[in-house]
């Protein structure tokens, strides 16, 4: 099977994103642009955008990168409740058009500050089943003309998207990607997504999500293409083996003597008392791996997560860039084939494994 392979550009207000060296104007658009035309020039295909009240504006970004780019696709982080589907569906739209095809989206909808842009937080299932009216709504207005929608989240009458999105091959508008592990959320992506991104979980735990996602496809009688799959994980590639360990282990270190992380006992979020914990089911199933081991597969590192490590940064696959690869290549044996790989400082690390990961992966 063919596969995507992205990079991860970090939209934050605050420098040293994960370890990021911290220049200054590092989330200027000359710097975030140095990011981009990297990616181009080192192979990748493009790079995911992360969303969340108190950052900049993913669309924003993402617009202005892409103009200042060729071939670079931003996967770009968006929320139901920050974005109204039929405003959504015509920004998406015209950046498609304006770009040639480029766009890529993943929706959201984890916890954020809701209240700060009025959004509300509601129950699981309220917020699920208001993702999977935008999911439809978003794929409608993008394929069909005069669509009328009555949801119970969301309605439109005789609407039109313009520009019209071109089908391109057998793309017929930007590719939807999903996240989350719930139940909800699950039957959510196996009814609506294009494609379902897993965190950074040993192989038999996402050989076990894609084969119950095949299920429940059948069973919610999923109307689309075949649901595909994704990672999210942390890629830590060194010239050797032995280095790549050390400088990980050494990386864990310098996270765990952190005040924060100090104060509470070197456990930053899996522990049931700790205020940081995470309530996501599948952050906290990233957390519960370290229960298993340090080291899981061949080369995931769990220890991370303990000392501060979260979303794609809580596991990492460690190693020379072949053991890396080889454990890409088992993940993409289960079905994977779309990578959103990324490690730190995040301009040095797009060149490294531009030049000595990739080759082996697309080799």
């Amino acid at each position: 099977m063919s596969a995507e392979f992205l990079w991860y550009i970090p939209n934050q207000v605050g420098p040293g994103h994960r370890g990021d060296d911290a220049v200054e104007g590092h989330n200027s658009l000359d710097t975030l642009t140095r990011h981009a035309t990297a990616l181009e020039d080192n192979g990748w295909t493009g790079a995911l955008l992360g969303t969340g009240w108190g950052r900049p504006d993913t669309f924003t970004v993402a617009t202005a990168l892409a103009a200042r780019t060729t071939s670079f696709e931003p996967l770009i982080a968006i929320r139901p409740g920050y974005w109204r589907p039929a405003n959504f569906a015509t920004a998406a739209a015209t950046l498609d058009h304006l770009t040639g095809g480029r766009l890529r989206i993943n929706v959201v909808s984890g916890k954020d500050d809701l209240a700060a842009y009025g959004d509300t937080e509601g129950e699981q299932a309220d917020r699920y089943a208001r993702t999977r009216e935008f999911l439809q709504l978003v794929r409608r207005l993008w394929t069909e003309e005069n669509v009328t929608y009555r949801g119970e989240y969301f309605q439109v009458e005789n609407s039109t998207v313009v520009p019209r999105i071109e089908t391109r091959g057998k793309r017929t508008h930007p590719t939807l990607y999903f996240g989350g592990a719930s139940a909800a959320a699950e039957r959510v992506a196996a009814a609506e997504a294009d494609v379902q991104l897993f965190w950074g979980e040993p192989l038999d735990g996402v050989a076990e999500r894609i084969e119950r996602l095949k299920a429940l496809s059948a069973e919610v009688e999923r109307e689309h293409p075949p649901l595909e799959f994704g990672l999210r994980v942390t890629t830590f590639v060194r010239d050797t083996t032995e280095h790549a360990w050390a400088d990980a282990e050494a990386k864990v270190a310098e996270m765990a003597a952190r005040p924060a992380v100090a104060a509470s006992g070197g456990q930053h979020g899996p522990l049931p008392g700790n205020p940081l914990r995470r309530t996501a089911v599948g952050q906290q199933r990233l957390f519960d791996l370290a229960a298993r081991g340090e080291v899981l597969d061949d080369n995931l590192y769990t220890t991370p997560g303990r000392f501060g490590g979260g979303g794609a940064g809580t596991t990492w696959l460690v190693g020379s860039a072949e053991d890396v690869a080889k454990s890409l290549r088992k993940y993409q044996n289960l079905g994977i084939t779309h990578f959103v790989l990324s490690d730190t400082p995040y301009l040095r690390e797009i060149e490294r494994q531009g030049t000595q990961l990739l080759p082996l992966l697309r080799g």
